[in-house]
């Protein structure tokens, strides 16, 4: 089924003054955006469709408005950001990050709500998951196709693997990490996962790890470095597998999270947490490298983590599970995920029981977890 339109929304902010009068930056901020990705003013109205009297007259104004010089000029070094032109792009982008998950989810609410107005529409597949670059790029393409597009809900893996448990959803997102922290990790996953009833579709290994400003100016280089006193961390939320991850690597080293500064806070995606460092509101987060790359970050591998969905293993043959293993398996997304900066697609789309994934052995532990929580609920 081709969809007639696709719900989307979009944060935008304003300045109101005492007059209340309403200054919208939206225009303001993309120019200011262009200028630092072009390196001078006629490129960046060209890049923002706007004549450049125009474009010039808007940042002159914004200068009066927030008495303040955005740009610097030179005839060598083209045109720049000042630091409070610098601070104002990276405000928007961590507000974009930050609501990313909600928006997105709120626009797929009302898309199916809009779909389901005409009688002709086909249910959606339903996909709970944690942020991750690969699904959305799964979404993106999926929602492009003649098919019956995916309705996504961003959540915590556990909260996603729930969902699965109650029927609330179709395919359920969750990573794992390789190695030693791979058997506490998936004990905290064993109450939601059954063996006898789930597979597990595979979507790509992925490297996570530390982001810290460019060149590493605080000398991070381990987990153990989060307790020195100058240095601000910025964590995911409650909940979250990263932050899960994050304690047990400070539980392994006995380290009590209160003498982390910032062990408290909470980002959404791996875009807030590097829009938080590469605005200079903290020293260092965690998150998967791709994110880092795209923010000018400096990355400090800590482990590598595979991904995956978690479904019902009757609706396996169902057609639009079918129709969604066939998008995942084609050279589109394969390339797509491939270019994404560290991730591996190698296997994507594969199927496969908790016990070809994970081994028998935590596969049992998975199992007596989940009976313990039986047992206690």
């Amino acid at each position: 089924m081709t969809y007639r339109f696709k719900a989307r929304l979009t944060s935008e902010w304003a300045l109101e003054k005492q007059s209340g009068e309403v200054l919208p930056l939206s225009e303001v901020i993309r120019l200011l955006a262009a200028v630092d990705a072009t390196g001078h003013i006629a490129g960046a109205c060209k890049a923002c469709g706007v004549s450049y009297r125009h474009g010039w007259g808007m940042l002159r104004n914004a200068e009066k408005e927030f008495e303040a010089p955005l740009l610097e000029t030179s005839r060598r070094q083209g045109t720049k950001l000042t630091e409070f032109g610098k601070h104002l792009i990276w405000a928007n982008r961590r507000v974009d990050a930050r609501l990313m998950p909600t928006l997105e989810s709120m626009a797929s609410e009302l898309q199916e709500e809009l779909e389901r107005l005409y009688p002709e529409s086909q249910p959606r597949l339903r996909l709970h998951a944690s942020h991750g670059f690969a699904v959305e790029g799964l979404m993106q393409l999926a929602n492009g196709l003649d098919m019956s597009p995916l309705e996504l809900r961003y959540r915590t893996a556990i909260e996603a693997l729930a969902s699965l448990d109650h029927g609330e959803c179709d395919l359920a997102g969750f990573q794992v990490p390789v190695g030693e922290f791979e058997g506490p990790i998936l004990r905290n996953y064993g109450k939601w996962l059954n063996p006898d009833k789930h597979r597990l579709i595979f979507l790509a290994l992925r490297n996570t790890g530390m982001f810290v400003q460019p060149g590493n100016p605080k000398q991070i280089a381990s987990v153990a470095d989060l307790i020195n006193p100058e240095v601000r961390f910025v964590n995911r939320q409650i909940g979250s597998s990263t932050r899960s991850l994050v304690g047990l690597m400070l539980k392994q080293l006995n380290i009590d999270t209160t003498r982390v500064q910032g062990f408290d806070s909470s980002e959404f995606t791996h875009m807030a947490i590097a829009a938080h460092i590469a605005s200079g509101m903290a020293d260092v987060g965690i998150g998967v490298e791709t994110a880092a790359w795209r923010c000018g970050l400096s990355f400090i591998p800590l482990a590598k983590e595979r991904y995956f969905f978690a479904v019902h293993r009757d609706t396996l043959s169902t057609s639009k599970m079918q129709v969604l293993l066939d998008l995942m398996t084609s050279d589109r997304y394969q390339a797509y995920v491939s270019e994404l900066v560290g991730y591996d697609a190698t296997g994507m789309g594969s199927v496969q029981t908790l016990s070809e994934a994970f081994g028998p052995a935590l596969t049992k532990s998975m199992s007596s977890s989940s009976r313990e929580f039986m047992i206690k609920t």
